[in-house]
């Protein structure tokens, strides 16, 4: 069996980071006293949207760490990244609670969109047996 510490890892991250969303839009509905849907609450809006787009992003990541860590690709390397991509990913969120542009979404997204244009660029170099 190969060693998948990495993958493991940034799964289980992964999973805590989900939890975490989903509670921060629990505590808001509550507050908001929002049933269903957002309630008409713009921040328990942007909440949700946070979640979903932390749940549109991260299981393309996973995938492509999971496949990289089965090819022995570079732990010192993978580890690194796939902490990058979390960190930018929670980063967006908390970005997210704020009704204009905050810095936190926006380096979340530049941890995001170049990490995970990376890692699918070094799947597929892995793939092609260029590397």
């Amino acid at each position: 069996m190969e060693d998948m510490h990495i993958s493991l890892f940034s799964a289980g991250i992964a999973g805590l980071i989900a939890v975490w969303h989903a509670i921060r839009c629990i505590k808001l509905r509550f507050a908001d006293k929002a049933a269903h849907g957002d309630g008409g609450s713009a921040r328990l809006a942007r909440r949700m949207r946070a979640h979903a787009n932390f749940a549109e992003y991260t299981p393309i990541a996973l995938v492509l760490i999971v496949l990289l860590d089965l090819m022995d690709a570079h732990a010192w390397v993978l580890g690194p990244v796939a902490l990058a991509f979390l960190l930018g990913r929670v980063l967006h969120a908390i970005g997210m609670d704020s009704e204009t542009a905050a810095w936190p979404r926006q380096i979340g997204m530049l941890l995001t969109l170049p990490v995970l244009a990376g890692l699918a660029i070094w799947a597929m170099l892995l793939g092609a047996k260029i590397i």
